[in-house]
């Protein structure tokens, strides 16, 4: 009998379609480049190669987990993430579709970290941050959760090693400020109001100088 059972809910689940179909990147692009309808397409602030946009602070997303963007994309429309732009323009989007631009963006090739043009002192600063911590201040290192080399550790840490610094910094303010709660347990939080403006600006500029592959 516990045989026939299993076999049975085996067949019945070959039955049953999934929710969901598997991501399909390649209509992720297309997604990328039309938009929802009603806002702006991905490329006009991420880039035609997922490459991001320092100036604005606009974040790379090329190469990112694909579980991370997905899951990032529908707390942007859930509310659990607050960015005025990115809620405007994504908010038609299916879940399907969600699925799908993830995949599309998590597929693309890291592109080259620039070389940095922040000063020595304040890359050391940051590099001692991100790799050492502060255990006096109660700041443990960046790669404590995102990885060795800050590379990224699946879903939940995502790779921010290469990413722009204007955006490490605006996130880290936003978490210092109380601007963002999309984590459960708030450790992020926590973690940036221990951080001065200075200490801020050291760690994002060494994390963005560092290669994202």
């Amino acid at each position: 009998m516990k045989l026939n059972s299993v076999v049975m809910i085996a067949v019945c689940s070959l039955l049953i379609p999934s929710a969901f179909a598997a991501s399909d990147a390649q209509r992720g692009q297309q997604l990328s480049m039309q938009g929802d309808g009603s806002g702006a397409p991905c490329l006009a602030c991420h880039g035609a190669s997922g490459e991001g946009n320092a100036a604005g602070a606009f974040p790379m997303l090329a190469g990112l987990n694909e579980g991370y963007l997905f899951r990032t994309m529908k707390a942007y429309q859930d509310g659990t993430r607050i960015n005025p732009v990115m809620s405007m323009n994504i908010d038609n989007f299916s879940e399907q579709d969600l699925r799908d631009l993830a995949a599309y963006f998590a597929q693309l090739p890291v592109p080259q970290t620039a070389a940095s043009s922040a000063p020595q002192e304040l890359l050391n600063a940051g590099e001692k941050l991100a790799t050492l911590g502060n255990w006096d201040a109660y700041i443990p290192p960046c790669s404590s959760c995102h990885g060795p080399n800050n590379l990224g550790v699946d879903e939940n840490f995502p790779r921010i090693a290469g990413q722009h610094a204007s955006y490490i910094e605006q996130q880290l303010k936003a978490w210092q400020q109380g601007q963002r709660s999309s984590d459960p347990v708030q450790l992020m939080e926590a973690i940036a109001k221990r951080l001065s403006d200075e200490q801020i600006k050291a760690v994002a500029a060494y994390l963005a100088s560092q290669p994202a592959q």
